[in-house]
């Protein structure tokens, strides 16, 4: 429960001692004089007997003494976690060559069995995709100033040539020098097609499906297209292609199945985490953009969180359509509003089947 604005609120977060309210409120007992975070184990109170305090120091002023159960004048141990995986994430983004999972664990005093799960539970990525996301984002921002393949591919981290030249083609979707001229050379095939959405357009690189588009005309998508690949070799699928498009099709009109297809990520550290939030999503539900910034630790970047939804070229398959606003309402989906709509009742009557 994210929303604790009101005291009835405040109420139900008691009730169920709910960890995830921690830090957003305090509660006082009139008849011990003592004061306790929302998840506090101890006995629950009777709602007549309570009072909701914004902050510790405002229930100490009241003249409340703090619980010494769950001690609420102290930062609460889920921040205390979160605070060491953000430790560990700035040590990563300082660092210019890759670190092990047992070295970052020892920086932040965990074992590296539990740094690792609680690091994925967290940022929703693993150390290890979280330093390659990192690294690839490093040397897309050096390619696109200019720098040379070789001199980017070191800056980044890549720690030698051979093992840049084995993972960059992966990262960045083409080759580095393709990307450094803006795709140039780079085949992408699409197909464009109807179906109950409105009209769509699947594009692959060599890599696997970069793009899923919806919109209103075939020229309005493949103009989106070429804007997303500007010196791309753009050519019409093949009937093979044709064929494997048929399961996102499927998706599209099932938009609760999964994909058997290799999918050409490309995005920044922080929009992959963000990505990778959004497909843990099960269908038929939604989440608010304060829900997704807090699940990957970062609950002040909700306009980054919606930026990073903006910014999503697969349609669907990542599901931003399921990202709402903190009251329910339906805010702003890239490919309109009433396609969000559409999606979110489709989801639900497949999900009553």
């Amino acid at each position: 429960m994210n929303d604790v604005t009101t005291d009835e609120r405040r109420w139900q977060a008691v009730e169920t001692r709910d960890g995830n309210a921690d830090g957003k409120f305090v509660f006082a007992v009139k008849t011990t004089g003592i004061f306790c975070r929302p998840s506090c184990t101890a006995r629950r109170p009777l709602r007549k007997n309570v009072l909701f305090f914004l902050n510790p120091d405002d229930a100490a002023a009241a003249g409340f003494r703090p619980c010494k159960r769950c001690q609420p004048d102290k930062v609460a141990p889920e921040q205390q976690r979160a605070e060491r995986i953000m430790q560990a994430c700035r040590i990563m983004e300082a660092s210019p060559e890759p670190l092990t999972l047992e070295t970052l664990a020892a920086q932040v005093a965990m074992s590296p069995f539990h740094f690792h799960r609680l690091f994925k539970s967290i940022i929703g990525l693993t150390p290890g995709a979280w330093q390659k996301a990192l690294r690839t984002q490093r040397l897309r921002d050096r390619l696109a100033d200019g720098e040379k393949v070789t001199r980017a591919a070191y800056d980044a981290g890549f720690q030698s040539g051979s093992n840049f030249y084995q993972q960059a083609d992966a990262a960045l979707g083409m080759t580095a020098r393709q990307y450094r001229q803006g795709g140039e050379r780079a085949t992408v095939q699409f197909v464009v097609g109807c179906c109950q959405l409105g009209e769509f357009l699947v594009a692959e690189s060599e890599r696997g499906i970069c793009a899923i588009l919806l919109g209103r005309s075939a020229e309005i998508l493949i103009a989106e297209l070429e804007t997303l690949f500007p010196k791309a070799n753009l050519i019409s699928g093949d009937a093979a292609y044709a064929q494997r498009v048929a399961s996102v099709v499927s998706l599209l009109e099932h938009p609760g199945r999964d994909i058997d297809l290799p999918l050409d990520i490309q995005g920044t550290a922080f929009q992959q985490q963000v990505w990778q939030a959004l497909q843990e999503i099960p269908a038929g539900s939604t989440v608010s953009y304060q829900d997704i910034a807090e699940r990957i630790g970062k609950p002040k970047a909700v306009r980054a969180v919606a930026g990073a939804c903006a910014a999503n070229r697969l349609a669907v398959v990542i599901p931003c359509h399921r990202v709402v606003r903190s009251d329910g309402a339906l805010s702003g989906y890239r490919w309109g509003v009433e396609r969000k709509k559409q999606l979110l009742s489709l989801e639900a009557e497949q999900r009553k089947k």
